[in-house]
């Protein structure tokens, strides 16, 4: 699920440019971070960025940190005194992580938790305006049920990869648990009369739901 590599660089040549930080997270993740593919890079980063800034959120909650580039860019939004939590499960990133946090103007909004999401979400704060979720596939509908009543009214839930390379159009293999999770999380999102939601066909699809 890739844009024409022309039309990719037109796009990223007309948006603001990464900042020092954001770029210096980008460099080193390639360099020294296994499947540096799983940043979300520039174009998807100012997307996220942007939601933020629109709805000012006071408490955002991403799961599956990464290397900290789309945390980043989310508290970008942040209202005055918000908060951002993130969840990563690999404990080898936090020293990483920590290292750009602490370098970021948000660094005292910023809260990091090392270990499964499916344990964590539940201790964390009521009334979330913003979720990200962009970690273990085969559990998006898990992470959905111990979410959605966390989220507020009108609240944002952004899924990422929910096109899955294409795999969700395609016969799916019987061992593939990795498509099965997004299509179960799909479907059940599509059909749950508690949020509307629509797919922005962007890298590798995010969904975006509201809460009504």
């Amino acid at each position: 699920m890739e844009l024409d590599s022309k039309i990719e660089n037109y796009i990223l040549e007309n948006l603001r440019q990464e900042t020092r930080l954001l770029s210096e997270i980008n460099r080193e993740t390639h360099a020294k971070v296994l499947i540096p593919r799983m940043l979300s890079g520039q174009l998807q980063g100012r997307i996220l960025s942007m939601i933020s800034h629109l709805i000012k959120p006071q408490l955002i909650l991403e799961i599956g940190t990464y290397t900290g580039y789309s945390a980043l860019c989310l508290a970008e939004g942040l209202s005055n005194d918000g908060e951002l939590h993130t969840i990563e499960l690999n404990d080898e990133l936090e020293n990483f992580i920590l290292k750009y946090f602490q370098q970021s103007e948000y660094k005292n909004k910023l809260h990091l938790h090392i270990g499964d999401a499916l344990d964590i979400i539940s201790t964390l704060p009521d009334n979330i305006d913003l979720v990200f979720i962009d970690a273990d596939k085969r559990v998006y509908l898990d992470y959905y049920h111990l979410i959605i009543d966390k989220l507020k009214p009108g609240g944002l839930i952004l899924a990422d990869n929910v096109l899955w390379g294409g795999k969700v159009i395609e016969t799916v293999q019987e061992n593939d648990e990795y498509t099965r999770g997004i299509l179960a999380f799909n479907d059940f999102v599509r059909k749950d009369k508690r949020v509307e939601n629509v797919i922005l066909p962007i890298r590798d699809g995010i969904m975006m739901l509201r809460k009504i």
